[in-house]
């Protein structure tokens, strides 16, 4: 009798997670459904980028997989991305809000704050700084020059030999948003970038590595002494510096004459009374680690892509170097505005940018409300990951969509177009907020660089291996290039 009673109870908990695991009505397809498990198993944890492109082929360019329990939607293709990032960006522009990334951080920050009024008017401020911050005589085209002598002066002493370019473009990008941030820069070998950049490094492949996937599907799992636990302790370093350079600002500022964003966040703190106000100390702690980490590996990671296919392709190089020659002739440094004379240099610029795809699955969002997309049905709160790789590559979109080739960004003049389907920022309101910044960085420094020097693949280092590591940021395999002083210099 108990026997039975068991085996009865066996079989209403199977059926009622076999009902559990169906997809509701008019939900995007995808593979059946594995009770708990979901499609868990269906893909690679370590590197599911291909999974998602097979999928992709089978059940079209919108559908679901389920992570454990719950349901995630890929959005996949120009037409759906679209549709629900530029059409219907209101209703897609929610960010998921029990995933590791959100835990690590408390919820504070901007880039991972859910879609309300303390995120709008926390964008809405980053985006006045930030402006702010680009016009004048201390301005970001001045701060990236100041920055690219220490990058030239390491080049130098490299001249002649081979030379790895990975810590030198992290701790310069770093330095670059430092600066904007924090009104100071580090000695590459200073132990404060060291500790930081590992950290948001470390966080960038524990965010979308096996573990972190394990974490966001399967809750129960939380609070064991897991893997996932060194990103909480990453922050938690992180932060323990940004308190540190916080107080210093409170001894030093001049309210009302900012230095950097922090002077401007916290005269704006002293505007608002903070019970009323989303303004606040631990808030602007996470915000600067927000902006640092996002301003800093996206843009080290697409320089590190540039530099490994500049110096293998060299006849694309040799043509960069004619045009800034040819443009730079008498001139002592170029400048942001100098992109509109050079439409090669600017369609290699953002073909480096196409090929990277360096957050290849954005930002994870999630439905703010019940909506449509092409038809499916989407409940509030569904999760979204769009899949910027697939409109960076798709077929139709470009002229060559799964080659390194300027061609993409020049008409049959030979002038410089945008395709509609470059969006390595994402689009919408939740666009990146540092997207001048970056392109302004990745122009100076490329071209910069490119006029000093030639950059070459070493002829002991093999085939290079254009492959890159899986993480929230891609980033190319470590390697080496030879780096000569040009003859004209």
């Amino acid at each position: 009798m108990f026997a039975s009673i068991i085996l009865l109870w066996i079989c209403v908990i199977f059926i009622i997670l076999q009902l559990k695991s169906r997809r509701p009505k008019n939900f995007p397809p995808g593979p059946p459904i594995l009770p708990i498990l979901g499609n868990i198993l269906q893909i690679s944890l370590e590197n599911p980028l291909k999974d998602f492109e097979r999928l992709r082929k089978t059940y079209g360019n919108v559908y679901s997989l389920y992570l454990g329990p719950k349901p995630a939607v890929f959005i996949n293709g120009m037409e759906a991305m679209r549709a629900a990032m530029v059409t219907k960006a209101n209703d897609f522009a929610g960010r998921p809000q029990d995933l590791l990334v959100n835990d690590t951080t408390n919820r504070k920050g901007v880039i991972l704050a859910d879609y309300g009024p303390s995120w709008k008017e926390h964008r809405r401020f980053a985006l006045m700084t930030l402006r702010n911050f680009g016009m004048g005589k201390n301005s970001m085209e001045d701060r990236i020059h100041g920055e690219l002598q220490y990058i030239m002066k390491t080049l130098e002493e490299s001249a002649g030999n081979k030379f790895s370019p990975q810590l030198m473009f992290h701790n310069a990008a770093s330095n670059i948003i430092c600066q904007v941030l924090f009104g100071t820069r580090y000695d590459y070998d200073d132990e404060f970038i060291k500790v930081i950049v590992s950290c948001f490094t470390e966080n960038a492949k524990i965010a979308n590595g096996p573990w972190a996937m394990l974490y966001d599907s399967f809750p129960m799992i939380r609070t064991l002494p897991l893997p996932f636990r060194k990103a909480f302790k990453n922050v938690e370093t992180c932060q323990k510096h940004a308190r540190r350079l916080l107080a210093e600002h409170k001894k030093t500022r001049v309210p009302g004459d900012p230095r950097d964003f922090v002077d401007c966040y916290l005269d704006e703190l002293d505007k608002r009374s903070e019970d009323r106000s989303s303004f606040s100390e631990e808030q602007l702690r996470m915000y600067a680690l927000d902006l640092h980490f996002a301003g800093t590996d996206t843009t080290s990671n697409t320089l590190l892509t540039g530099f490994l296919y500049l110096s293998t392709y060299p006849h694309i190089q040799e043509r960069c170097q004619q045009e800034i020659d040819s443009v730079l002739e008498g001139k002592d440094r170029v400048s942001f505005d100098d992109r509109h004379s050079m439409p090669f240099m600017q369609a290699v610029v953002h073909e480096v940018q196409r090929v990277a795809n360096t957050v290849p699955l954005s930002v994870f969002h999630c439905t703010t409300k019940d909506t449509e997309l092409l038809g499916y049905s989407l409940p509030k709160g569904t999760l979204i990951i769009p899949n910027l790789g697939s409109v960076l590559n798709e077929e139709g979109q470009w002229k060559y969509p799964h080659d390194f080739n300027p061609e993409n960004f020049l008409n049959d003049k030979g002038e410089f177009v945008k395709p509609e389907a470059f969006m390595p920022f994402s689009a919408g309101p939740r666009m990146c907020l540092g997207e001048s910044l970056a392109r302004m960085e990745l122009f100076l420094i490329m071209v910069t660089l490119l006029r000093k020097f030639k950059f070459s693949w070493p002829e002991d280092a093999g085939e290079p291996d254009y492959t890159p590591v899986y993480g929230v940021t891609l980033t190319p395999h470590p390697y080496s290039m030879k780096v000569q002083l040009r003859a004209a210099q």
